[in-house]
């Protein structure tokens, strides 16, 4: 029997954050290239989009290429670079047609030029839609996101647009890449690493963080339903206890 019927529809999470990793070891224990196991990572990405429109996540976001992975052999950037605008070209329709609206983080600025128009491209056709959000992490670091809002905010105070005194939480979440959205309920993390790599830091502070052995490209929908059923069995208590929250 599926986990699905297990799954509590009126507390799933609003906010899923997925560190995708273990393309390049599934594909090693195949023998194949690691090219062929982005290609299966893709499939998994389009499966676990769907679970999530499904169940009626409303925020799903993916960490698909960090700061640090430039250090990769060029070969593979390039087919990463091949692999993202083949999968936006051929998914724009089915996010239209499923009401997914599509954003990015991270500093797009450094990705290839034509990469960087058609991810404009798909977020502007997708803007309007409001079903689920869906956004891809590129060439994204939490660190930098913060230096990033740090300097924006420094500037405007400088400038008196921003009184020192009432920077709070509020204020630099505004000038975060992720303003549009709620802070992480989720974030899962596959291939049985177990931390972060510098992603979304400011935003999984009070975030159930749920580890699973599966390569990314093995991680299907039945294993993303567990990671949900396991979310809702936990206590989260801001800093409560349990006393209180219940």
């Amino acid at each position: 029997m599926s986990l699905k019927k297990e799954i509590i529809n009126d507390s799933v999470p609003k906010h899923i954050a997925i560190i995708m990793d273990g393309n390049g070891r599934w594909a090693k224990k195949r023998n194949q290239s690691r090219d062929y196991g982005h290609k299966a990572g893709k499939e998994s990405v389009n499966k676990i989009v769907e679970a999530c429109a499904e169940l009626e996540i409303k925020n799903l976001t993916l960490f698909a290429f960090s700061t640090e992975n430039w250090n990769r052999p060029t070969l593979e950037i390039d087919f990463l670079m091949k692999l993202l605008l083949l999968s936006l070209n051929k998914e724009l329709k089915s996010l239209n047609k499923n009401n997914i609206r599509f954003k990015t983080i991270g500093n797009l600025e450094k990705l290839p030029k034509k990469v960087t128009s058609y991810l404009k491209k798909v977020a502007k056709e997708t803007q309007d839609n409001n079903k689920m959000t869906l956004t891809l992490a590129l060439n994204y670091g939490a660190r930098e996101e913060i230096v990033n809002a740090i300097q924006v905010i420094g500037d405007k105070v400088k400038n008196n647009l921003i009184s020192l005194k009432n920077i709070d939480e509020s204020v630099i979440n505004q000038h975060l890449y992720t303003h549009y959205l709620p802070d992480v309920d989720l974030l899962i993390r596959t291939s049985g690493e177990k931390r972060i790599s510098n992603f979304l830091l400011w935003q999984i502070a009070y975030a159930e963080l749920y580890f699973t052995k599966k390569l990314w490209p093995d991680f299907s929908k039945e294993d993303l339903y567990k990671a949900i059923v396991n979310y809702q069995k936990r206590e989260r208590r801001f800093g409560k206890t349990s006393e209180q929250i219940n």
